[in-house]
């Protein structure tokens, strides 16, 4: 029998998003100390085998509570159904004839839900990895991205840009271009793998009891976008810039500037959104401490920079009686 495991990592946004989904500029991290793995085997007839975060039966009613405000109404199975059929209509549209072969999948992830490390994406790219293995079927790290998108924004209506699934497929540190005009002759970004030794230190605080859905959280910007708000257009243009700026940084190893930028980032976005106040409390509780600042994804956790042992140590300590986890991120 062949069995295939396959694992997508979390990720976090450095800097520059959320203009991703706006043909924007973003640097985004992999986080290996969380991820979604997914398990693909030869079975006489095609079956999804539904995980914890999918189950029905409860023994109380703060049980179903405490699950529903971590894993939403859904679960991954819907996920990992609209990557099956994404699939599936792909080789179909591409010629790629698939073997005449079921299989059972499974799934399960740590990743902490809704609070912007892109979990929902992740069992999306592990379950992508997984069809592709069970099927010798080869799709390009440029394009596997744009893929992996249609699954939650054309097929489950979810609010997204390409950031999280660049991120998940090269992994590592990557800075991305999502220039309209390049995207539209090349179908998809401009994607840099950086050298992740370029990184000053870096930590993500994150509490799941502050998930908030990122469709929730975008939509109204879009709007917004859309019908021409200038404010709008005006932060979300100059965020894609901090990213542009940032790389360089990186490069040169200018790390104060490069939290300036950061702080820049979150203050930018606040002025065209509505945040939760216990997340900004998140973002003021670090740079009270005298670190760097800022949304790692949609909000629920935050990302930054710090100078020394001495702060990380103040930071996990401030955090933990804000009942928040601290972690530094493992990238390489």
């Amino acid at each position: 029998m062949r069995i295939f495991k396959t694992k997508a990592y979390a990720r976090a946004g450095l800097i520059g998003n959320p203009s991703d989904g706006y043909h924007g500029k973003t640097i985004s991290l992999i986080v290996r100390n969380f991820s979604a793995n997914v398990v693909i085997y030869e079975w006489p007839q095609l079956e999804i085998i539904p995980t914890r975060q999918d189950h029905c039966r409860f023994d109380s009613i703060e049980e179903f509570l405490h699950d529903t405000r971590l894993n939403g109404y859904y679960g991954g199975l819907r996920l990992v159904k609209a990557s099956i059929k994404r699939f599936a209509e792909y080789c179909q549209g591409h010629n790629i004839r698939l073997a005449n072969e079921n299989f059972s999948l499974r799934y399960d992830s740590n990743i902490p839900r809704q609070v912007g490390l892109a979990g929902s994406s992740a069992i999306v790219t592990a379950t992508m990895r997984a069809l592709c293995r069970f099927y010798d079927v080869s799709i390009s790290k440029e394009i596997l991205p744009g893929l992996i998108l249609s699954v939650e924004r054309d097929e489950l209506s979810i609010g997204a840009g390409l950031q999280d699934r660049v991120a998940q497929v090269y992994e590592g540190l990557v800075y991305m271009d999502f220039d309209k005009r390049f995207m539209a002759e090349h179908g998809h970004g401009i994607y840099e793998p950086l050298e992740t030794g370029l990184l000053p230190p870096v930590y993500i605080a994150y509490q799941t009891e502050l998930a908030e859905s990122s469709d929730v959280f975008h939509n109204d910007i879009r709007k917004r976008y859309d019908s021409g708000d200038q404010q709008v257009i005006d932060a979300i243009t100059l965020i894609a810039d901090l990213a542009g700026q940032a790389r360089q940084c990186l490069l040169d190893r200018d790390y104060d500037e490069l939290a300036r930028l950061m702080n820049l980032n979150f203050d930018t976005r606040r002025t065209i959104y509505n945040l939760n106040p216990k997340h900004i409390r998140m973002v003021e509780l670090a740079r009270e401490i005298g670190a760097s600042a800022k949304f790692a994804g949609s909000g629920g956790s935050i990302i930054g920079t710090y100078k020394d042992e001495g702060m990380f140590e103040r930071l996990k300590k401030a955090f933990e009686a804000e009942r928040c986890a601290v972690i530094k991120p493992i990238i390489k």
